[in-house]
């Protein structure tokens, strides 16, 4: 009888470590599909070419850089840019919330893709120079209405340096007078 309990128990517990397997899969790709689309070439980096793993992250960073700018914006919220902006963009954005919730104002941005291109890479891995050629369609409102919208095409130049887990956005500058 101890028996037949036991490797019922031993059944059920694999049947939900499984079912806990499938459901955090679907949970991340699901989460995956909503981050902005990123591309990076990193042929013509230096002064040292980006490890394989770098190459990865930075990318998967930087669309959830945007992604979590994005929430920030349309929610007032700073104290979303904590995981992936630091320094003069962490600061920039923050002021730019503040100036939104003093005048009512939010800003929803629709990503439509980011095209990166390693420009410097240090040689202590401690920053790394991008260019960015962005498209978003940018809506400002006022109350819940659309009081201006645009698409845009933006170029940025972006610093990232490494966290203790990812890549942070540490400066993003228009190159063409596009605000992010």
């Amino acid at each position: 009888m101890k028996a037949t309990a036991l490797r019922y128990v031993s059944l059920l517990l694999v049947f939900a470590i499984v079912l806990l397997g499938v459901v955090a899969y679907h949970l991340r790709a699901s989460a995956d599909e909503h981050l902005p689309r990123v591309q990076m070439n990193a042929d013509n980096v230096s002064p040292r070419p980006i490890e394989d793993l770098t190459g990865k992250s930075v990318p998967r960073d930087y669309a959830l850089a945007w992604q979590t700018l994005a929430q920030a914006l349309a929610s007032n919220k700073t104290g979303l840019l904590d995981g992936y902006f630091t320094g003069l963009a962490k600061q920039d954005f923050t002021q730019r919330i503040n100036s939104q919730i003093k005048s009512g104002l939010q800003t929803r941005y629709t990503d439509r893709g980011h095209k990166l291109e390693a420009l410097f890479y240090s040689p202590a891995g401690d920053v790394m120079e991008l260019r960015d050629h962005a498209q978003f369609d940018m809506q400002v409102l006022d109350g819940g209405k659309v009081i201006y919208e645009e698409p845009v095409n933006a170029q940025f130049m972006v610093l990232m340096t490494p966290g203790a887990d990812r890549w942070l956005v540490r400066q993003l500058q228009a190159t063409n007078g596009e605000k992010p």
